[in-house]
């Protein structure tokens, strides 16, 4: 699937997402594949798997390692064009599963993110935006997890009714709201 055509189908939601969803064309627009790397600094392309059990009263979060707090997994784009593919690879890596499923091919949730500056593996990461696409996908509770440790200290099924207990990023409960609403109709 093609990142530009996913993005036109998007159907904001509200005013916040409209604009975001107005920002996110145009940058891509402009920046072209470009924006689907890190090489473009300012913003570029990341995917989010919100991971639910069958019964869709848990999302499989990981601690992770660099933020200190549970959040669901994701990653850049990295120079692929289908974010969807990125969601599904991120979950594997990120949380040892071998069977991940989408809920729907379509984009759940399209957010501007702040990432503060910090480091990782050493490297210094300025203050940066991720242009954000969240799927919800499901697996099974009975799959065997694994850390993985170079990301994240911990994997593990948080009930949703728990989720805030979990998370302090409280951009990441605005979005996570979000995808729970839509997946769960």
């Amino acid at each position: 699937m093609n990142i530009a055509d996913e993005i036109k189908r998007y159907k904001p939601i509200n005013a916040e997402e409209k604009a975001e969803w107005e920002i996110i064309k145009a940058f891509l627009e402009e920046k072209g594949e470009l924006a689907l790397t890190r090489a473009s600094q300012l913003a570029h392309f990341t995917s989010t798997a919100m991971i639910f059990n069958e019964a869709k009263n848990k999302l499989l979060m990981v601690h992770h390692n660099i933020h200190h707090t549970w959040a669901c997994v994701g990653g850049h784009a990295d120079g692929m064009a289908d974010l969807l593919q990125v969601a599904l690879k991120e979950a594997e890596e990120e949380t040892g599963l071998s069977r991940v499923t989408p809920i729907t091919e379509e984009i759940l949730s399209l957010d501007i993110l702040h990432v503060a500056k910090h480091y990782k593996r050493g490297e210094y990461v300025p203050d940066h935006l991720h242009l954000n696409a969240t799927y919800g996908l499901m697996a099974s509770e009975g799959e065997t997890l694994q850390i993985k440790k170079d990301e994240n200290s911990g994997v593990q099924w948080v009930p949703i009714s728990k989720l805030k207990d979990y998370t302090k990023e409280e951009e990441f409960v605005r979005v996570y709201k979000k995808v729970i609403k839509k997946a769960i109709k």
